[in-house]
């Protein structure tokens, strides 16, 4: 059976894609027990013992308890794969000398096999094993905060954009349930028909739009309000975040 050292919701949501029973721990929250209950498996007393009875091993804690996870544990051998955003391969490696260590950055979306797991460049031998969870994406390692920026966060902003959406319908006179019908089902149907035309954005807009008419006049109420600029300052703050030292949620300053 595959680990999970955390149980928290990237690590819950991996376990799930996959289906499959799980060894896991967590720090005393419960939640190793409750995605055993879920899924079948065990809980681990020790990360130690979780090591030595799994071929692969996800890490689901926070990146600053690196260096406490990796003491006494074995993983000679092992394959131990870091959803731990900034930590880098480099850092995994002098954590687990011996294992074949894999840095990713995977999205919610992955618990309905859906999802985008961006790896860096040397992840490669995992790569069958992620892409039963949605589209894989091998990147240069350089690039993986990029990749951060650009998916590990997007569900949230989507979940956002949603929320906007619907809350105005809502407002202008349409019921709630009809509202998020119609939202949900378009976005999810855009997905795919901008998939379809290759990102195509701009001609699926035109197909939308008539010069002078209702599409056109929202869209550029939205262009007004700075959505892209929207989207270029979380991109900023996304970055900043990850290029400073973790330690539990906080920012450390320069």
């Amino acid at each position: 059976m595959i680990g999970f050292v955390g149980a928290g919701n990237m690590a819950s949501a991996i376990a799930r894609g996959l289906g499959e029973p799980v060894y896991a721990t967590d720090a005393g929250s419960g939640r190793a027990a409750a995605l055993v209950a879920e899924l079948g498996g065990e809980v681990m007393s020790t990360n130690a013992d979780l090591f030595k009875r799994s071929e692969t091993i996800f890490l689901g804690h926070r990146p600053d308890q690196l260096a406490e996870i990796a003491e006494g544990v074995d993983a000679t051998g092992k394959m131990v794969i870091s959803m731990m955003g900034p930590t880098t391969i480099a850092e995994l490696q002098a954590a687990y000398p011996g294992a074949t260590v894999v840095r990713t950055m995977p999205n919610t979306p992955v618990e309905v096999r859906r999802g985008v797991v961006a790896v860096a460049a040397g992840g490669e031998p995992a790569v069958e094993l992620l892409s039963r969870l949605g589209t894989v994406v091998v990147l240069p390692e350089r690039q993986m905060d990029l990749a951060t920026a650009t998916a590990g966060v997007m569900p949230a902003y989507i979940a956002v954009l949603a929320e906007a959406a619907i809350d105005a319908a809502v407002c202008h006179g349409l019921d709630l349930k009809s509202a998020k019908a119609m939202f949900l089902e378009t976005m999810a149907g855009t997905a795919e028909l901008l998939i379809k035309r290759d990102g195509d954005t701009l001609a699926v807009r035109r197909e939308v739009g008539t010069p002078g008419e209702s599409t056109v006049r929202g869209v550029a109420a939205l262009e007004r309000n700075n959505v892209r600029t929207a989207f270029m300052d979380a991109y900023h703050d996304v970055l900043t975040r990850l290029s400073r030292p973790y330690t539990g949620g906080a920012i450390v300053a320069d």
